[in-house]
């Protein structure tokens, strides 16, 4: 695991290298970067995220904060369960630098067992532990195609939701590694759907046939452009063909709105990233700001003519080794009245909810929820069981556990005033409450949470994902 704190190697050679740059020199020049531990990892791929080269003069001070920053760029790759940085002063100011890494394990094959439910939580409650609203199936990715971060998926599922997914990413097509594509296609049939909602419930609907209700095809280009280190340009074209069953449209006649039981529409997104985390997984400092924009329907615009736009803003403040706080900010507009129901957004479908409301959907045009997080870690531990398991990949397993102080607020716009969500859209919403936090390996995240809410509700619920 990433420790951002510990530049250098533990060995003798630290203590007078540290008594001497307190005094002088004021400045180094790197000679050479040596990087060890990448057995797959082809060397550009890391040297892309270094913010010093060779043969330039640094202040010291400065080459240490430059260092710090580079370690946690390098981690969050995902490539490695370690990165170490470490400067080794080989004469009158100059320095070779050291970076040793920790490769993961890069072919994951691995069975799906998952809820089709929006969290834990609506299926433990709302849906009575149905153990029929299960996917399974397999999965097959690859993190590191040839060494050079490439991305490639294939998931096959079965259960409540059937589905195929392939994946394709490469993050650099040129030289100077600042232009990079992805491809996906995706298909899912489902028999029973979320029709609308009502008592801010999601109403879900399945045929005494048990019939197939709902086909969906998709496909996704994405070109990717990355000038700097923090700042990426994603620009996607889609292509989206959704087929429901007439039925449906008897259930509810506004599920499309256009008198047809199938939607095709091109789409294309623009949006901008500042990603600056130390931890991508679960971040402890730094910040993250996305916009987006979304056009639905393009050329063809009879059946569907919208936009969408989406606002992230994220901020962590590390006060010392053990405390930390986290704020973020999300925001979601559409801009006409209405929308079919397969692009209904609100509170409760993620990213975007309230703790305290996990059990609600509030549906609406417009969106926004501020999720506050005071957090202390109270143990840090990290396992070695190298003696029972030879791979190094998987050589240490790494638990953290943070107690953490929550409080999230929020407002739903809904300008059609559906009478029965009236309860919970069109006005201020708070929730707030107690958790624990933890992250293992490959930085999994488990939280446990005792939440309440300003309508007199309480619950414990379990997530699988850091809140933001």
């Amino acid at each position: 695991m990433l420790k951002p704190d510990k530049i250098f190697a533990q060995d003798t050679s630290l203590a007078p290298m540290v008594e001497y740059i307190n005094g002088y020199p004021d400045s180094v020049k790197v000679n050479n970067i040596f990087i060890i531990g990448n057995e797959k990892t082809q060397k550009n791929i890391i040297l892309r995220e270094l913010d010093f080269t060779t043969d330039y003069y640094y202040d010291w001070n400065t080459f240490l904060e430059i260092i710090q920053a580079d370690q946690k760029k390098i981690y969050n790759l995902r490539l490695f369960t370690s990165v170490e940085i470490t400067p080794l002063m080989s004469g009158n100011n100059e320095v070779e630098v050291l970076i040793a890494v920790k490769e993961r394990w890069y072919i994951l094959p691995s069975l799906i067992f998952e809820l089709a439910d929006r969290n834990f939580s609506e299926w433990w409650t709302n849906q009575n532990r149905d153990f029929s609203r299960v996917n399974f199936g397999l999965r097959l990715s690859h993190a590191n195609v040839g060494g050079r971060n490439e991305k490639l998926r294939f998931a096959g599922q079965l259960g409540f939701t059937r589905a195929l997914d392939v994946l394709y990413s490469k993050p650099y097509i040129d030289k100077k590694q600042k232009h990079g594509i992805a491809a996906q296609v995706t298909f899912f049939e489902q028999k029973t759907i979320p029709l609308r909602s009502s008592n801010n419930k999601q109403v879900f609907f399945s045929n005494e046939q048990e019939d197939v209700l709902r086909k969906n095809f998709g496909l996704a280009l994405r070109y990717t452009y990355r000038r700097t280190f923090y700042n990426f340009h994603f620009f996607n074209l889609g292509y989206n063909n959704t087929r429901i069953d007439p039925e449906v449209l008897l259930q509810n006649p506004n599920y499309f709105q256009h008198n047809s039981n199938s939607l095709k529409y091109l789409y294309a997104t623009y949006t901008f990233r500042h990603d600056k985390r130390d931890n991508v997984a679960y971040a402890t400092d730094g910040e993250l700001l996305q916009v987006s924009a979304t056009k639905y329907g393009i050329f063809k615009t009879e059946n569907l003519d919208e936009i969408e736009v989406n606002l992230t803003m994220n901020r962590y403040w590390k006060l010392n080794e053990k405390f930390h706080f986290a704020s973020g900010l999300t925001a979601n507009w559409f801009l006409s009245q209405s929308q079919p129901y397969t692009l209904v957004r609100g509170i409760g479908y993620n990213p975007n909810f309230i703790r305290g409301y996990e059990l609600n959907v509030i549906e609406g045009q417009q969106l926004y929820v501020h999720k506050n997080s005071f957090r202390w870690k109270f143990i840090d531990w990290e396992y070695d069981i190298s003696s029972v398991v030879p791979l190094e990949q998987f050589s240490t397993i790494p638990f953290t556990f943070y107690l953490s102080a929550n409080f999230d607020h929020g407002y739903v716009k809904d300008r059609n005033n559906i009478p029965e969500n009236a309860l919970l859209t069109n006005r201020y919403l708070f929730g707030y409450g107690l958790g624990i936090d933890m992250v293992g390996f490959y930085d999994a995240v488990l939280r446990f949470e005792y939440s309440f809410n300003n309508n007199g509700g309480a619950n414990f619920f379990l997530n699988f994902k850091a809140p933001f």
